[in-house]
C-alpha cells in the first residue's frame, strides 16, 4: 500500500526557557539558560547537594484548564495538557467541523506522576506511625498514571481515535511521535496530537539523578552547568516541562488550508543492548537509529543540513553520540549544523523527545539553527572532533532542508526523526 505524507501543522509548548512555543523559541534562539537554584523544594538535605534545575517558571494551569479539575491531575500532565491546548490553537483546527474517531492522542512519559506518588507514599507512612486508618486521595491512582495525560486531553477534546501513552525514558516523546505518525501513514487517523511532558525536578528525581553521579554539581552557576560537547561537562541538568505536535494527514491539511510547519520524513528505533545506564560506547545504537532514519525518508547524510543532538552533556553520552554521528555522516558530519537546546532547557526525560522535535521543525521552518551554549575557548575534550560544527553559543543562520532530531534513554531506547521542508 502507498504510505500517506505525514505534515506539522500545530506546535505547543511549556518549558524552562518559555511557556509557548514561540517564547522558548525565541529564548532558545537568544542563548537563554533555565537553569536556577530550586524553588519548589528545600534542597539542605539532598545528599548529593545539587540545589539547582531548570524548572518551568509562572506557569498558570487556569489559563488552560478549571483550576479545580487540574487540581485532580499530576503537574506533568498539565505540562501536557498546557502544550496541547496550545497547539490545537495553532493549528486552526475548527474541532466541530471534524470527525473526531479519526483524531487521536499519543503522548510520552519517563517518569510520570512521580512527586504524586511520593506525596500518597508520605501520606500512607505518617498515618502508619500514628496508628491511623491509611486513606489517600480519590485521585491518587489517576494522579500518578503515565497514559492519564493522554486520556485527559481526549476527554477534553471529545478525541475519540488512537489514545495511549509511550515509555522509553529519555527517548519517549521521540517513540510517541513515531507511533503517530505510523497510524497516520496507514489511514488509521487523519490527525493526532503527540508529544511528551514531564515533572520530575523535584526532591525524588534530584535525589534519584544525583545519586547516580548523572547530574552536574556545579552549584556556583547554574545557568553554565549543562556545557554538551565541553571537556568540563560534568552531567545533565534536570529540567521539566512538555511539548505537543499536530501531526496531520497531508490531504486533510491542505483541504482544511492549514499552515504546514515542516513535513515527517522518516523516523529510527533501535536499542544498545548494552547497558541499563549506559550508552554503547561506540555509540553503535545511535549510529543504527539515524541510519534507520535516513533509510526510511530515502534520504542520504548530504540531505540533512541540521541535527538536534541529544547531547546531555554528560561524559560518555556526548563522546558516543559525536562518534555515532561522524559514522553516519562521514564527510557531512562536517558540513551541518549540530546542536544541543538542553544546554538551554536542560534535560525534559519524556518531555524531551517532543520539545527537541519543536526545535527541530522551527529550524526546518525559520533556516535558522539554536546554538549549543556554555562552551568556553579552550574547554575542549581530546575526545570529540571540533571539525564538526557543534554552534557554540550563537545561533547560525542558513538553508535547513531537512533536519534530525536524536534521543537515548536509561535502557538503551533509542529513537530518531527527521523533519523536512514541505514540497506539494
Amino acid at each position: 500500500m502507498e504510505l500517506k505524507r505525514v505534515v506539522v501543522t500545530g506546535l505547543g509548548a511549556v518549558t524552562p526557557i518559555g511557556n509557548t512555543a514561540r517564547d522558548f523559541w525565541e529564548n532558545a534562539l537568544a542563548g537563554v539558560s533555565g537553569a536556577a537554584p530550586i524553588s519548589c523544594f528545600d534542597t539542605e538535605k539532598i545528599k548529593t547537594k545539587i540545589k539547582f534545575a531548570c524548572e518551568v517558571k509562572g506557569f498558570e494551569i487556569g489559563d488552560y484548564m478549571d483550576r479545580k479539575e487540574a487540581r485532580k491531575l499530576d503537574r506533568y500532565a498539565q505540562f501536557a495538557i498546557a502544550s496541547a491546548v496550545q497547539a490545537i490553537r495553532d493549528s486552526g483546527l475548527d474541532l466541530e467541523k471534524e470527525n473526531l474517531e479519526r483524531i487521536g492522542v499519543i503522548t510520552g512519559f519517563g517518569m510520570g506522576g512521580v512527586d504524586s506518588f511520593e506525596e500518597g507514599n508520605d501520606t500512607i507512612h505518617e498515618q502508619k506511625k500514628l496508628g491511623q486508618e491509611l486513606k489517600v486521595t480519590p485521585f491518587f491512582v489517576p494522579r500518578i498514571l503515565g497514559s492519564i495525560a493522554a486520556g485527559q486531553i481526549s476527554i477534553m477534546f471529545k478525541l475519540q481515535g488512537p489514545n495511549y501513552a509511550t515509555s522509553s525514558a529519555c527517548a519517549s516523546g521521540t517513540h510517541a511521535l513515531i507511533d503517530a505518525v505510523n497510524l497516520i501513514r496507514l489511514g488509521r487517523a487523519e490527525v493526532i496530537v503527540s508529544g511528551g511532558a514531564e515533572a520530575a525536578a523535584g526532591d525524588c528525581g534530584l535525589c534519584g539523578f544525583g545519586v547516580m553521579h548523572a547530574l552536574s554539581n556545579r552549584n556556583d552557576s547554574p545557568a553554565t552547568a549543562s556545557r554538551p560537547m565541553s571537556a568540563s561537562r560534568d552531567g545533565f541538568v534536570l529540567g521539566e516541562g512538555g511539548g505537543m505536535l499536530i501531526l496531520e494527514e497531508l490531504e486533510h491539511a491542505k483541504a482544511r488550508g492549514a499552515r504546514i510547519y515542516a513535513e515527517v520524513a522518516g523516523w529510527g528505533a533501535t536499542a544498545d543492548a548494552y547497558h541499563v545506564t549506559a550508552p554503547d560506547p561506540e555509540g553503535n545504537g545511535a549510529r543504527r537509529v539515524m541510519q534507520e532514519a535516513l533509510d526510511d525518508a530515502g534520504l542520504s547524510p548530504a540531505d540533512i543540513d541540521y541535527i538536534n543532538m541529544h547531547g546531555t552533556s554528560t561524559p560518555l553520552g556526548d563522546i558516543a553520540e559525536c562518534k555515532a554521528i561522524k559514522s553516519v555522516f562521514k564527510e557531512d558530519a562536517y558540513r551541518l549544523n549540530l546542536s544541543s537546546t538542553k544546554s538551554m532547557t536542560g534535560h525534559l526525560l519524556g518531555g524531551a523527545g517532543a520539545i527537541e522535535a519543536i526545535a527541530s521543525v522551527l529550524a526546518v521552518s525559520n533556516d535558522i539553527i539554536p546554538p549549543t551554549i556554555n562552551h568556553e575557548e579552550g574547554d575542549d575534550d581530546p575526545e570529540i572532533d571540533y571539525r564538526m560544527n557543534f554552534t557554540f553559543n550563537k545561533a547560525q543562520k542558513r538553508t535547513v532542508r531537512a533536519a534530525l532530531s536524536n534521543t537515548f534513554g536509561f535502557g538503551g531506547h533509542n529513537s530518531c526523526i527527521i523533519f523536512k521542508k514541505f514540497k506539494d
